[in-house]
């Protein structure tokens, strides 16, 4: 079970992200003026007709924040706790984020407040093509490229494909990134996030001189991007003692079967229950005595009140907004290493944008090429945000957003103001 702070706003904490990093700058007043908010933001009502004949009104969302740099990307997720002020927040962060990784995109995000959970695929698909008709002005390979996020999926993104393809009367598989390998996905895609998360634990226990190999990691949050980190650190050595999942937190000091576990999730949905581990509760997890610890859950999981009982020496950012900046300034005081989210998770981006030129140009890679691009691609960016942190002395967090708003701040100046 994963548990959250209901006190902290995310967009709140994404503008005071934004406000050290640019008092760290130095950055003038007129050039915070034109970056540090959303482009657009759309709000719309999806009608949809549910399985048992009633309509039922979600409330849906998308936000460009910024396209100086190039066209807005960012994923779509379903949520019941979808607010406009999360989605605000996702979308600044995917701005600083592409740039950090220094890909051309801009940042967006949507969002539609339902619980998918309870909802049938018929359900999901009728609310999917709605919401896509609705945000329809808004999205384009050449303006605003959606992706999964959370409870979306490839299935999410071949409605999206289909149905925008269908207004224009010919396929645009570059509408979307996260497709499904048959409609013009990329190989890699599924596996980048928990892949560029491995990558730059790798560096980080590389600069530490922390050998990977035995190392005992935590993992909060066992979706997508949890487990894969989970499989490749279990790969090259670690020691995986405990996850959690949206319904159970389960611990093995021995080390789980990660494989075993995986294929456990895909049977049942839940790690609930996995032999020779034990049941733990959400704060005991974050308690745990461990050499890596990947929050891959929500945001704003690691907070005042919990940051100090943290063990652990690498914390690794695999979701968006998980640590809060009042636990921020905990970790620095306790000396723990921050790999920030908007570096630590880029790599689905990265593979989306890879997945983008390869629908844009017609020509698709293998995936040893996708994996060996997006490991020059993370490790690049972590040795830029590391060099910024040790030469200015400021914590991963600060050194990873004056790298991404300083390039969008160039990239503004050197634009202007049009008329």
């Amino acid at each position: 079970m994963l548990t959250t702070t209901s006190v902290l706003n995310a967009y709140d904490v994404a503008l005071e992200n934004f406000d050290a990093a640019a008092d760290a700058l130095e950055l003038d007043n007129d050039t915070r003026e034109m970056i540090k908010y959303p482009e657009r933001v759309l709000t719309v009502s999806v009608p949809v007709r549910m399985d048992d004949g009633h309509i039922h009104r979600f409330e849906a969302y998308r936000v460009q924040h910024s396209s100086v740099r190039g066209p807005a990307k960012g994923g779509i997720r379903y949520h019941p706790q979808v607010t406009l002020d999360e989605v605000k927040a996702l979308a600044t962060w995917m701005t600083w984020k592409c740039a950090v990784v220094n890909i051309p995109f801009g940042g967006a995000k949507g969002g539609v407040t339902c619980d998918p959970k309870h909802m049938s695929q018929h359900e999901l698909e009728r609310m999917t093509r709605r919401y896509t008709s609705a945000i329809l002005p808004l999205i384009g390979p050449e303006q605003d490229i959606p992706a999964p996020d959370v409870y979306t999926n490839p299935q999410t993104m071949a409605w999206i494909m289909d149905t925008f393809s269908m207004t224009k009367g010919y396929a645009i598989p570059g509408v979307v990134t996260g497709k499904p390998i048959s409609l013009g996905g990329s190989l890699g895609r599924n596996e980048a996030t928990g892949r560029g998360v491995f990558y730059t634990i790798q560096s980080a226990c590389e600069h530490l001189k922390t050998p990977l190999k035995g190392a005992r990691v935590v993992v909060q949050g066992f979706g997508n991007a949890g487990s894969i980190a989970a499989q490749l650190l279990h790969e090259a050595g670690a020691k995986i003692i405990a996850v959690s999942d949206s319904r159970a937190c389960i611990l093995d000091h021995n080390g789980l079967n990660i494989p075993e576990l995986i294929h456990m999730k895909e049977l049942t949905g839940h790690v609930e229950g996995f032999p020779e581990s034990e049941p733990i509760e959400p704060e005991e997890l974050l308690a745990l005595e461990c050499d890596i610890l990947v929050p891959a859950a929500l945001e704003n999981m690691i907070h005042a009140e919990n940051a100090p009982k943290v063990h652990a020496r690498i914390v690794a950012e695999a979701a968006n907004g998980p640590v809060t900046p009042a636990a921020d300034r905990i970790f620095e005081r306790n000396n723990v290493f921050l790999i920030p989210d908007i570096l630590c998770n880029a790599g689905g981006v990265t593979v989306s944008y890879f997945e983008w030129v390869q629908d844009e140009s017609h020509l698709f890679w293998e995936a040893k090429d996708v994996y060996n691009r997006l490991e020059r691609v993370m490790k690049t960016a972590f040795r830029d945000v590391l060099k910024i942190h040790l030469e200015k002395k400021v914590s991963m967090r600060i050194a990873a957003n004056m790298l991404g708003i300083s390039r969008v701040a160039e990239a503004v100046k050197i634009r202007g103001i049009y008329p």
